[in-house]
């Protein structure tokens, strides 16, 4: 499976650790007995899927939330209109050799100007949540001072508008396009810039606090902090293990003061953050490799949820050198975000194994991350080479809801990249599409009936756009959009979707549809 957007901790931190810090950072040692201790107590995932029951119809909990959600870089173009400053995606795109066929986001789906047309999607597929994202430059250009008037028109506009058409505006704040001046002092590496995204939070939730109730900080901060800044293949295209320890600080202390900043201007809101998680699971039942999924979870789907809820990194990871990250004194309780619901965008799930004696000699005069995670080659694979994994879902939803105490779960991305174009009767057979949200559903399903709190489901996506590093390579839509002309087509998966929403049901699969 190739590296991808939503991958965390992946070889590259297992091989780089070494070759990145200088000497002396990291110190021999071995694993903790409290690290052991968990690997040995809390059960692990099972490499065998579940079959899921497809012969009745499934009822979802009452006021479930049926939605999609997009990212402002990914949809909207206009990337220098109306006041907007330049963000490191715009850098980023327009630098040579970086997106796949040369493509970038300045025009996208010019969901800036057709907005009207994507409500009306959401419409048709008798959704009632839309996930969006605020561009914080099209807020604040150089990312600090008073707010561009013309770009919190825009978006009180798309909120009024999806209030009207019976649709809860669910906001991220963060979506990975920070304002490109930030960047040049340092960006996420800066610690500056968690005190600049607390005031543009701020300013923000003043703007459309009495109309939007459910905000999201970040989205994916573990892809953006790894990808961004230690395998470089998104932007800002930093390829330092320093860098990386150093913005995931920042990035804890940004969401724990725009926490903080959101709950002082509007207390009623519901605020989350949406984090990457894959479940982990060990490559043999070894000790090693168990102890090495410990390690593999705490880094993909805790290093960022644990400081908000609990003001600590994970017990697991407790060797890493807190004068690398930039740690001081009270930093741990600035960490802190309550957070009222925890969103998880979730698409597969990792393999874990403990490196070999072999591996670790080759680095032997630094400390080696153990632990070493690969895609599974067992289910079958979406056109991105994703595998699909339904079990992935329910048991990532059913441990974090044993793990914390059974948190409000929103399913805030899930969603699959298959490239079928339209027949020669324009319509868009993408029936694998809607095979993958049929099974994701019924495992979520099942993780809700033994006991845990979801709240709603948001595919990813509304419509084909920019795929980041892929460019437009890959639609993950449940609308087809041409983009030479930006018609947006229903593709059959939407349609489908919007029965299940309509219904707040899962139909049952018909005897033929089992066979």
């Amino acid at each position: 499976m190739r590296l991808t957007r939503r991958e965390f901790a992946r070889s590259a931190l297992t091989v780089s650790v070494a070759a990145a810090l200088p000497a002396g950072v990291f110190s021999a040692c071995s694993v903790s007995s409290n690290a052991a201790r968990a690997a040995n107590s809390v059960p692990l995932t099972s490499s065998q899927s579940t079959q899921f029951d497809t012969s009745s119809e499934i009822q979802f909990p009452r006021n479930f939330f049926w939605g999609t959600a997009t990212a402002a870089y990914q949809i909207e173009g206009a990337w220098k209109e109306d006041g907007k400053g330049e963000s490191i995606w715009d850098r980023f795109a327009h630098t040579p050799g970086r997106i796949k066929n040369g493509d970038t986001g300045d025009v996208a789906c010019d969901s800036y100007h057709r907005w009207h047309e994507d409500i009306a999607l959401m419409r048709a597929m008798n959704l009632n949540s839309y996930r969006f994202s605020i561009s914080w430059p099209r807020i604040q250009p150089s990312g600090s001072g008073p707010a561009n008037s013309k770009g919190i028109d825009h978006y009180s506009r798309l909120v009024d508008a999806l209030l009207k058409a019976q649709i809860r505006p669910f906001v991220t704040l963060y979506h990975w396009d920070l304002p490109q001046v930030l960047e040049d002092a340092g960006g996420w590496t800066n610690r500056d810039t968690s005190s600049r995204f607390a005031d543009y939070v701020e300013l923000a939730s003043r703007a459309w606090g009495d109309r939007v109730s459910d905000w999201m900080l970040f989205n994916e901060p573990s892809a953006f902090v790894d990808l961004g800044h230690l395998e470089g293949t998104h932007a800002p295209g930093r390829k330092s293990l320093l860098d990386f320890l150093r913005a995931s600080h920042t990035v804890n202390l940004a969401q724990g003061a725009s926490f903080r900043a959101l709950k002082a201007t509007r207390p009623s809101a519901r605020v989350g953050t949406a984090f990457s998680m894959s479940p982990c699971e060990p490559a043999t039942n070894s000790e090693e490799d168990k102890l090495a999924t410990e390690r593999a979870h705490a880094m993909t789907n805790l290093w960022f949820l644990e400081p908000a809820l609990n003001g600590r990194y994970p017990e697991a990871l407790a060797f890493l050198p807190e004068t690398a990250m930039g740690i001081k004194s009270g930093d741990f309780e600035k960490m802190k975000a309550p957070l009222d619901f925890i969103g998880v965008n979730l698409y597969y799930r990792a393999i874990v194994s403990a490196p070999s004696a072999l591996e670790r000699l080759s680095h032997a005069q630094e400390w080696l991350f153990p632990a070493k995670m690969v895609g599974s080659e067992q289910g079958p694979k979406t056109d991105f080479g994703w595998e699909i994994w339904p079990q992935a879902l329910y048991d990532m939803v059913t441990r974090i809801t044993r793990d914390f105490n059974r948190p409000v779960i929103e399913i805030t991305e899930s969603g699959c990249a298959y490239n079928d174009g339209p027949d020669a009767n324009g319509a868009i057979r993408d029936a694998r599409r809607i095979a993958y949200h049929r099974q994701y559903l019924q495992a979520l399903a099942h993780a809700i009936a033994d006991g845990a709190d979801v709240r709603g489901y948001h595919a990813w996506s509304l419509m084909d756009n920019f795929e980041w590093a892929e460019g437009f390579s890959q639609r993950f839509g449940l609308a087809y959009v041409d983009f030479k002309t930006q018609q947006r087509t229903i593709k059959e998966s939407g349609r489908w979707y919007a029965k299940v929403a309509a219904a707040n049901t899962l139909p049952a699969l018909t005897a033929t549809q089992q066979d």
